[in-house]
């Protein structure tokens, strides 16, 4: 798939559903009704909820900080990859404050999870849930935008971009059919059932 076409239509379509469940961070992006907020979510990630998603991953088994990257970006569907600038100063971080430690493997540094870090992560279990809960509502939907639009192609990008213009002008025009006599919402009725079967090849 191509990643900015397929993006840039999953924003435009983000965009129109509205900015409902958002609370201010990641954190609030609540019952997966915020579709254009999910767009927001890779950069509003806030610094807690980064070191509660990595401790929590190196709850799991030990990683490398390429690894956690990976992981992350899985859970997303590929929609968001924290970068090497975020995940390596969480794992200095973590560190230093004893919930994290280092061993060399093959001149790479692994990291594991401490006596300490499990238990400020079970302290803030529910949070940490939560948050990998959000992570995996993102990932399903941009599982489901991409059976949507399906597997973009060089060849295909223009017509998506004609399709998704012709949706946008039905919705106009349907729109401008409000407070319509009952005669003229049976016409329009009648047109949208025969092009639904024109489209649909019956």
């Amino acid at each position: 798939m191509r990643g900015h076409h397929f993006f840039s239509h999953a924003h435009e379509f983000a965009g129109r559903q509205g900015r409902r469940g958002w609370k201010g961070g990641f954190g609030g992006f609540e019952g997966g009704r915020g579709w254009g907020d999910m767009f927001r979510a890779g950069r509003m990630l806030a610094a807690g909820d980064i070191r509660l998603i990595v401790l929590a991953l190196l709850e799991e088994k030990p990683r490398h900080g390429y690894d956690l990257i990976k992981a992350i970006e899985e859970r997303t569907s590929g929609f968001y990859a924290p970068s090497p600038g975020v995940v390596y100063p969480t794992l200095t971080y973590l560190e230093e404050i004893g919930h994290a430690e280092i061993e060399s493997e093959g001149g790479k540094k692994l990291y594991r999870i401490t006596e300490a870090g499990r238990q400020h992560l079970a302290e803030h279990r529910e949070e940490a849930d939560a948050v990998l809960g959000q992570l995996a509502q993102v990932g399903r939907k941009m599982a489901q935008m991409r059976s949507w639009f399906g597997e973009d192609s060089e060849e295909t990008e223009g017509a998506y971009d004609e399709l998704h213009k012709a949706r946008h002008a039905l919705k106009l025009a349907l729109r401008g059919k409000r407070g319509a006599s009952a005669d003229e919402l049976k016409r329009v009725a009648g047109i949208l059932l025969r092009a639904a079967k024109d489209i649909g090849g019956q």
